[in-house]
């Protein structure tokens, strides 16, 4: 069976590396962005197409499972790893499959550290945003006290500096 669903697999490797690298530019371009403070119609755009792109990538990855189930298989790296090894074991040439699925993994990892970095680069953004408001509001800049019970409290009452 597996000389069947390799090419498959191989054709899906290869769809994974564009999308995996399709995904970390717009990663990048979000990073990017984020740092030149961007119009957030930019960065909205950016959002969208990377929720997409990981639509794409979430149907790989069900495919892919598919062809590892041939093979009673799960879809994670040592499942992938043993289906390379059944592969080599039937004399299939597997060098271009384990290059591919090396740089998905490569890209992935880079991927991670950027989405998590941009991550903290919009919550920052969003604390700046709610303390401005907060602000402008009247409102303490402290956002939380505590009572003597150790339990915390934020300020009730305000007098606004100016209405919209």
């Amino acid at each position: 069976m597996i000389n069947k669903t390799y090419p498959i697999a191989e054709k899906l490797l290869n769809t994974g590396l564009n999308l995996s690298s399709k995904l970390l530019n717009l990663l990048t371009t979000e990073a990017e962005s984020l740092k030149q403070q961007t119009d957030s119609t930019v960065i909205s755009n950016i959002a969208h197409n990377k929720k997409e792109t990981v639509s794409q990538l979430d149907l790989f990855s069900k495919k892919m499972s598919q062809v590892l189930a041939t093979e009673k298989l799960q879809m994670s790296p040592s499942g992938i790893e043993e289906y390379f090894k059944k592969a080599k074991s039937v004399n299939l040439n597997i060098s271009r499959s384990t290059t591919l699925w090396q740089e998905i993994l490569s890209i992935s990892r880079q991927c991670k550290l950027l989405n998590e970095k941009n991550g903290a680069s919009i919550n920052l953004l969003a604390q700046h945003t709610h303390r401005s408001l907060q602000i402008i509001k009247g409102k303490s800049q402290q956002a939380t006290t505590y009572g003597r019970d150790g339990s915390t409290y934020s300020e009730r009452l305000s007098n606004t500096l100016i209405s919209v």
